[in-house]
């Protein structure tokens, strides 16, 4: 059996994976309490289909019952550059490192597949693949088989690779000589807690997803809460400030190889063409990466969130394009930058074209923050 992982690991680590480890199916049996008490505490936010589907992902014998053995393996996506420094350039749009490249999702999907059909081929057994579309909990099953650790800020952290691990799961009903599982490797360091510009850390180990800029600009479907509006800063996909600031990161850059580079136009995408984007272009821009699957109206929110943080009055006319915009996600951003960057009398002619017809009571809300007397 020792030969079989043997091959299964040379195989997946020709594919472009980098990390490899096995876990029992049964591992981590506290992962429901852990599930049950974030969902008790709301943390999960708009995330209903974390609640819908908590009695699967508590385990993966409750997603598979005859499961055995879980390898799960890891693609170091360490970023060539200081994804902190984007934050100062704030014209730009900062996206995630991950969402920079194709969707990782196809990325690492295909070569599960190829590493599944190996293992199936060998022993017979039946396999299953998961990418973070279905209710399995990788993170502590990455430490279990370990790959890492999940650190303060509730990622996976990685001895070779830092934070940045992408993750897949193979369930299988071979039965596999496990790996040992990780320690928790944090020590007193809290860097990635300090760093969080919204305080999204009840305490280390824990996140409160509602508080979170990477939830708010992605998942969230409504308006950006006033209250984190300037902390998104230029942030405009995700937010990787925990993930930047661990130290183990330095060890990923000198582990990696030129697999996952960002896209050049992804790299600092000047907010002035973002802003100008029409559905189509939108979906042009974005075909295969992660960002399309937020919709243009939610990107255009997040643009004109970073748009009113900028101080780029040059962006102006821009913004006041979508005062009219069709989606009234839009057009309450667009107030909310209009008053961030322009001066009284040009925050009153705009509220005298466009507020007065507002049907939207988002819409109408924020203008009457702005201007309660035209609105």
């Amino acid at each position: 059996m020792a030969d079989l992982v043997t091959e299964i690991r040379e195989r997946a680590l020709a594919l472009g994976f980098d990390a490899f480890g096995i876990a029992p199916a049964e591992a981590r049996p506290d992962l429901g309490d852990k599930l049950a008490a974030a969902l008790a505490a709301g943390w999960h936010g708009d995330m209903d289909w974390m609640a819908e589907t908590a009695e699967r992902r508590a385990s993966p014998k409750a997603l598979w019952p005859e499961a055995r053995s879980i390898i799960m393996l890891g693609i170091n996506y360490g970023p060539d550059s200081d994804p902190m420094a984007m934050l100062a350039r704030k014209s730009t749009g900062n996206i995630s490192v991950y969402a920079r490249n194709r969707d990782y999702h196809d990325i690492i999907k295909g070569r599960l597949k190829e590493v599944a059909g190996l293992l199936s081929r060998r022993t017979g057994a039946e396999v299953k693949v998961f990418v973070d579309t279905a209710p399995v909990m990788e993170k502590p099953l990455a430490q279990a088989a370990g790959l890492g650790w999940q650190g303060k800020h509730t990622v996976l952290v990685s001895r070779q690779f830092g934070s940045w691990l992408f993750l897949g799961a193979i369930f299988t009903l071979a039965e596999l000589p496990v790996s040992e599982p990780m320690a928790e490797s944090c020590g007193s360091c809290r860097r990635c807690l300090d760093i969080c510009p919204t305080n999204a850390f009840p305490a280390p180990f824990q996140l409160d997803a509602r508080r979170c800029l990477a939830y708010l600009n992605i998942e969230h479907k409504g308006p950006i809460p006033a209250e984190f509006r300037k902390a998104m800063g230029n942030r405009i996909y995700g937010c990787d400030d925990c993930l930047a600031v661990c130290p183990w990161n330095k060890f990923a850059s000198e582990t990696r190889e030129a697999k996952l580079f960002a896209r050049e136009d992804l790299r600092e995408p000047p907010l002035s063409e973002l802003l100008a984007l029409d559905d189509a272009g939108f979906r042009a821009l974005f075909a295969g990466s992660p960002i399309k699957r937020i919709g243009h109206g939610r990107f255009l929110r997040n643009a004109l969130i970073a748009a009113g943080n900028s101080g780029d009055a040059a962006l102006l006319p821009a913004v006041e394009a979508r005062l009219g915009d069709g989606d009234p996600l839009v057009r309450g951003a667009a107030v909310w930058a209009l008053a961030q960057l322009a001066d009284g009398e040009r925050v009153r002619r705009g509220a005298e074209a466009h507020a007065g017809g507002e049907r939207d009571a988002d819409v109408k809300a924020e203008w009457a923050a702005v201007l309660p007397e035209v609105v």
